[in-house]
């Protein structure tokens, strides 16, 4: 390691900084930049840097093999290093332990620590490369497994709906072919009720039972009178008076009446209060 002088200060040299930075320096090198960093802040800054530029490099760096031409550049310039690290010369303990295999050149044994040294830089960053690397895998297989899970819910609901839809139509066509469904086909209520009435007649007893509903009200002057219409063609004949309630229903029971008198039809006229021997037209209700 050397040092070179700036602005009067000696400076540790940048590419010393930088083997510091990535822990490449041998154990008594690198007490030697900490004991000169401790005083320095400008090497302090630039160690500072160093580190964010390695960290940043760790986090963007795509997971590629470098190209064999660049690898061989590389490694031809290792070889070159002229720094040689006896045997038992401990690296810098964040290496952990030292490399234990050698190159034998002649008589002299050169420890291969300083080239591994040098080496190390590149596994190094790629380290950081892997790990940036399986976080994005991390970070995409998590989002799968959410747009997953988003999708199969989805589904599931589109499922439930089906269903119920499934359902109700086979609802809807059972009420339709049910065959004890009851079927009533409904019209528009009129206004106004039409009147009706009805008679259940014994000629030979001269018995009479009479029954209206839906009667309009008549003036208090006025009141409805029932009349036989005999069959042989002759007049009339008076059966009683009434008047309706207030729901338009009235009866007659066993009126005074002639017995014996064949009935062709009944009718209902409206006669002045007490009745008339005669009907007055025109009649408001009439059977046969």
């Amino acid at each position: 390691m050397s040092a070179n002088n700036q602005n009067g200060n000696n400076h540790v040299e940048h590419d010393d900084l930088a083997l510091y930075a990535m822990h490449f320096l041998t154990e008594q090198e690198a007490e030697a930049v900490e004991a000169h960093i401790d005083t320095c802040a400008g090497c302090t800054d630039a160690i500072a840097l160093l580190r964010g530029d390695l960290a940043a490099l760790a986090v963007t760096a795509e997971m590629v093999t470098p190209p064999a031409a660049a690898r061989q550049r590389f490694m031809t310039q290792v070889a070159r290093e002229k720094k040689i690290i006896p045997f038992d010369r401990p690296v810098h303990q964040d290496l952990g332990s030292p490399l234990a295999d050698h190159i034998a050149i002649g008589d002299e044994v050169v420890a291969q620590h300083t080239s591994a040294a040098r080496v190390l830089p590149w596994v190094s960053w790629v380290g950081w490369a892997v790990a940036a690397g399986v976080t994005v895998l991390a970070t995409d297989l998590y989002r799968d497994r959410d747009l997953l899970r988003s999708a199969v819910a989805q589904q599931a609901t589109q499922i439930s709906t089906l269903s119920t839809d499934a359902q109700r139509e086979r609802s809807i066509m059972g009420a339709l072919t049910d065959p004890d469904a009851m079927r009533v086909t409904l019209v528009k209520t009129p206004s106004k009720t039409t009147p009706i009435g009805r008679a259940s007649y014994v000629a030979g007893k001269g018995a009479l039972l009479f029954t209206a509903s839906n009667l309009d009200p008549l003036d208090p002057s006025k009141t409805y009178e029932l009349w036989i219409i005999p069959a042989d063609g002759t007049s009339p004949i008076p059966a009683g008076t009434f008047s309706p309630d207030m729901h338009g229903d009235a009866a007659l029971v066993m009126p005074d009446i002639p017995k014996g008198i064949i009935a062709k039809a009944f009718g209902i006229t409206v006669e002045d209060q007490g009745g008339s021997l005669k009907p007055t037209s025109p009649i408001v209700l009439q059977g046969e």
